[in-house]
């Protein structure tokens, strides 16, 4: 289009620059999942087949691009810490979001008969994307941190209110009630005491989360730079442990 008088539309697309010199992590979710789950058959309140699939896309994600240095993953969210000097695309905003949230995407579909073996799917899933700035390592732990703590809740509660609908035959409007207003002692006494669960004992995939790590490989050197390798945790990530051990990923 360049040299044509229809040039001058160019001049209505306006710039979308991610401020330079900040962390950016960009979230996906999935869009409208709780139908979707039904629709698929996913088993409650966690489905490993589900999980495992949207930890391959967001390897592959993280194959695709090597400025992600640390993703988090729960149920049908995934976030990805993007290095504080990344240049990808020239930091431009709708660039980014777009291509990282549509193959993230492909890759569930592509992949999903690896998983879901027996199930077609009856209709496309899709997610939607977004990118948060932060200024500094603090901000990006504490938002992860956030992220773990959100999954240990959500999961907590999904546990203790399917236990009393599959094991104690309540209705979900029942179990509802049960739950309501309790807090997390509640929800493992209720566990324990009528279903025999010690939640502190249930998969850690389902409590913390999935933590895909840029992890270094000291004994091997890449033209003077240490390599990496990806590796998939399920670890507690709030505390200072975690990051002591891999705090390189966020001084790239």
């Amino acid at each position: 289009m360049a040299g044509s008088k229809f040039a001058y539309v160019r001049k209505f697309e306006l710039p979308d620059v991610l401020l330079p010199s900040t962390f950016m992590v960009f979230r996906l979710d999935g869009h409208s999942f709780h139908r979707f789950s039904d629709e698929h058959g996913f088993v409650k309140p966690n489905d490993l087949r589900a999980l495992q699939l949207m930890d391959h896309a967001a390897k592959s994600l993280m194959e695709e691009y090597k400025d992600i240095g640390l993703a988090f993953g729960e149920s049908d969210e995934y976030s990805f810490l993007l290095r504080k000097s990344t240049a990808l695309y020239n930091r431009r905003q709708a660039k980014i979001v777009s291509t990282l949230t549509s193959l993230f995407t492909s890759c569930y579909v592509f992949h999903w008969p690896r998983y879901f073996p027996d199930v077609p799917l009856r209709y496309p899933p899709s997610f939607d994307g977004r990118i948060v700035l932060y200024p500094s390592e603090q901000e990006v732990r504490d938002y992860f941190a956030w992220r773990q703590a959100d999954t240990h809740i959500n999961n907590l509660y999904n546990t203790a209110f399917w236990a009393l609908i599959q094991q104690g035959g309540l209705t979900t409007t029942d179990a509802h009630a049960v739950l309501r207003g309790t807090v997390s002692k509640d929800k493992h006494e209720i566990l324990f005491s009528r279903f025999g669960v010690n939640y502190d004992k249930l998969d850690p995939r389902y409590r913390k989360g999935s933590v895909f790590v840029r992890a270094e490989v000291p004994s091997y050197k890449k033209k003077g730079k240490v390599a990496t390798q990806l590796e998939l945790l399920h670890c507690d990530i709030i505390r200072d442990d975690f990051w002591e051990k891999y705090g390189h990923i966020l001084r790239e």
